[in-house]
């Protein structure tokens, strides 16, 4: 999921935060957010819960080197998040990053 995307111009460069989904449940309640079945089926993703990981984040330039396509597609995502529960991931992250706990691996 990306959380921020910052253009560069002078290298003509996008850099961005993604934050990982997982199916294992956190550790600390607040280090995520779950993802709920409604969003779930609208994105097309499977049944079983899963979790957006705020506490930790990948940052690099757009498109990445690991990055695959979906299936036979020429698109990298699944769709957009609702606004309301876009903003409450966002709201979660930034307050892990606020208190210092948010970790961010560059993977330039």
């Amino acid at each position: 999921m990306i959380v921020l995307a910052v253009g560069r111009p002078a290298n003509d460069t996008t850099i961005v935060v993604v934050l990982p989904i997982t199916h294992t449940p956190p550790g600390d309640p607040a280090g995520a957010v779950e993802i709920p079945a409604a969003v779930k089926r609208h994105l097309g993703l499977d049944d079983a819960r899963s979790w957006i990981v705020v506490a930790e984040g990948n940052e690099f330039d757009w498109p990445g080197y690991d990055l695959r396509k979906i299936g036979r597609s020429d698109r990298y995502d699944y769709g957009f998040l609702p606004p309301r529960f876009f903003n409450q991931v966002i709201a979660a992250f930034a307050a892990w990053h606020r208190a210092r706990k948010a970790t961010l691996t560059s993977r330039a």
